[in-house]
């Protein structure tokens, strides 16, 4: 297989620090030492200090509760990415959120949802790739010279997907589940996330299938750059194949806009709905959608992630 130079040219720093809305290192995400979120449009936000875990910088856990919150009552539990961009604009980076409190409460106000918390999880801005990538997906990478230069460019020669999955499911998850009323089995537990963070979110299903029993990916970042390449993609779709949990065992929601970087991802995201076909996922299991004229920021996935919600804590 012959290198791809542009390829090459593009796994920098530089070329993939702008993921997911967040479009600059200075920018990726806000502030960890910001204050408290306190009091949201909807509900509240308790804010969980900074946690600490091997081969991790500290980040700070947030957890989003209903207005009507009991603690003699039951809650599933969503395990969100980006943290700092979920809830409130007005301490975001770019002044936008995905308002997934207002979303989460006007859904909870009507019926047929599950009770659900939300577990937001700050990124470490210098690190966010090399979180987030799936780190088993990389022996699938080839040529080797091109795995070689997007470990060393792309996630500083470090990668840490693994110690961030088994942080959250070491580490937070058990805290969650003794400071809330949750409920701790896989089928109660999701995750979910946007660009990258819809990677990881694939990623800690298929290695964790036992933990999470549902999980979202929107405006899933296959092309791992800015721009199209199949080195990456190829790798995914491979892991993937090898790593898929059973039919049945995990429900999976995956979508992508047609704007932006989302205009990117066709082919890719093709191609994983066609092996998720081939491995018998059907509706109501696993669902992929299209957003004509969606782009690729914490607007475009506020105005949609009622359907993931649904999706996920829907009583079926």
């Amino acid at each position: 297989m012959s290198v791809n130079p542009d390829l090459h040219k593009r796994l920098t720093l530089r070329a993939i620090t702008g993921i997911g809305g967040l479009v600059a290192a200075r920018a990726v995400l806000g502030d960890a030492t910001m204050p408290n979120a306190g009091t949201t449009a909807e509900g509240r936000v308790e804010t969980l200090g900074s946690w600490v875990s091997k081969g991790l910088a500290p980040r700070r856990i947030q957890v989003w509760l209903p207005a009507d919150f009991r603690e003699d009552q039951t809650y599933d539990t969503l395990y969100v990415h980006d943290g700092q961009m979920l809830f409130d604009p007005s301490k975001t980076w770019n002044r936008k959120a995905w308002e997934i409190d207002r979303v989460a409460s006007t859904l909870l106000g009507g019926a047929g949802l599950r009770r659900f918390l939300i577990v937001g999880i700050d990124n470490d801005p210098s690190r966010r790739h090399a979180e987030f990538f799936p780190e088993a997906a990389l022996k699938y990478l080839q040529p080797e010279q091109l795995r070689t230069q997007f470990i060393e460019r792309a996630l500083g020669d470090r990668p840490a997907a693994d110690d961030y999955v088994r942080f959250i499911v070491d580490t937070v998850k058990p805290a969650i589940d003794r400071r809330f009323p949750t409920n701790p089995e896989r089928e109660s537990t999701c995750i979910m996330g946007s660009s990258m963070g819809g990677l990881i979110s694939l990623y800690a299903a298929c290695e964790y299938p036992h933990i999470f029993g549902g999980v979202a990916a929107l405006s899933t970042h296959w092309i791992g750059t800015h721009e199209r390449n199949t080195e990456i993609p190829t790798a995914l779709n491979t892991y993937l194949r090898q790593k898929l949990p059973p039919t049945g065992a995990t429900r999976i929601y995956m979508d992508r806009g047609t704007r932006d970087l989302d205009a990117l991802y066709d082919s890719a995201q093709n191609d994983v709905d066609a092996l998720l076909r081939e491995r018998g996922y059907r509706e109501p299991d696993f669902v992929t959608r299209v957003y004509d004229d969606a782009g690729h920021d914490e607007e475009a996935w506020s105005a949609r992630v009622a359907v993931p919600l649904k999706f996920l804590f829907g009583r079926h």
